[in-house]
């Protein structure tokens, strides 16, 4: 890995961050935005995936999911306390973290540290990288989330611990802004198979690859929406309005969750997109 190793990494793009982070007076207006209440309201999504017929599990898998941090001057730190809060609530047996760690800088990832080691998960803490932190140093965010606990994945898949050895969790980089590789992600992976992704044009790239479940964030939900949640912009990417955010079942594949993630990126506002948790129980099929 090497600094800002994340393609399309123009240098107008590392000034507008500068700028920004100078415009944001160092974080002040977002905890101003956050007193305001225009963070929006942090909440747990629910969702129930069951596996095909056939599929064995000795319990249900309960997994939680978090993207999106951009941890920096757009994202008041008081609401990652409430995040952790919810997950240690939660009790899950995994926690899965879909990127986009920080906003500007990667030393930003160092306020989400103590909160990341705090979490308890008994299957483990597993992460991939998102476009902003492929566009900073990330190899100082992988050494921060190494130190509190969170295997980092790229194009790369691991079997989840007992009594889940039939479960693989495939994690593929970044599609746009990282070196994503369907091949290595996949193989030799079990029947079962959650996908980690940043962005939901990863589904471009998973060719025939088959999966049970995706996870992935990037989208925001728009994160200024119009009044019943419609996306006012949404990144740039083929798939980013089709799957802005919500529950898909993809075509001849399993099903997608699209996270509207936690913090705000650019403006410190969030607007009918409020930030959440997504908590996941995967099910074996029913006799």
């Amino acid at each position: 890995m090497t600094q800002h190793r994340g393609t399309h990494n123009y240098r107008w793009r590392r000034f507008s961050e500068v700028l920004l982070a100078t415009l944001m007076r160092g974080g002040h207006l977002a905890r101003i935005s956050y007193r305001c209440g225009l963070h929006g309201r942090l909440g747990v999504t629910r969702h129930d995936v069951m596996l095909p017929a056939g599929r064995a599990l000795q319990r249900p898998l309960r997994i939680a999911f978090a993207s999106d941090f951009h941890a920096g001057p757009t994202t008041a730190p008081a609401l990652f306390d409430l995040l952790f809060d919810l997950i240690a609530h939660e009790q899950p047996d995994v926690l899965l973290l879909g990127g986009d760690f920080v906003s500007g800088h990667a030393r930003n990832a160092e306020a989400l540290a103590d909160g990341l080691a705090r979490c308890k998960a008994p299957l483990g803490k597993f992460a991939v990288m998102g476009n902003h932190d492929l566009w900073t140093d990330d190899r100082l965010i992988r050494q921060v989330l190494a130190a509190a606990g969170v295997e980092v994945l790229v194009n790369r898949n691991l079997v989840l611990g007992a009594p889940f050895e039939s479960v693989s969790l495939c994690g593929m980089d970044d599609p746009w802004t990282g070196r994503p590789d369907a091949a290595p992600t996949f193989a030799g992976a079990q029947e079962t198979r959650i996908l980690m992704i940043h962005s939901p044009d990863g589904l471009l790239l998973t060719g025939s690859h088959r999966f049970d479940l995706a996870l992935a964030g990037h989208t925001h939900g728009g994160q200024v929406a119009l009044p019943g949640g419609r996306p006012i912009i949404v990144p740039s990417g083929p798939l980013c309005r089709e799957f802005c955010y919500g529950r898909f079942d993809v075509k001849d594949n399993g099903v997608m969750l699209v996270s509207r993630g936690i913090g705000c990126s650019t403006i410190p506002v969030r607007l009918n997109a409020n930030p959440e948790l997504v908590i996941c129980t995967l099910l074996p099929c029913a006799a």
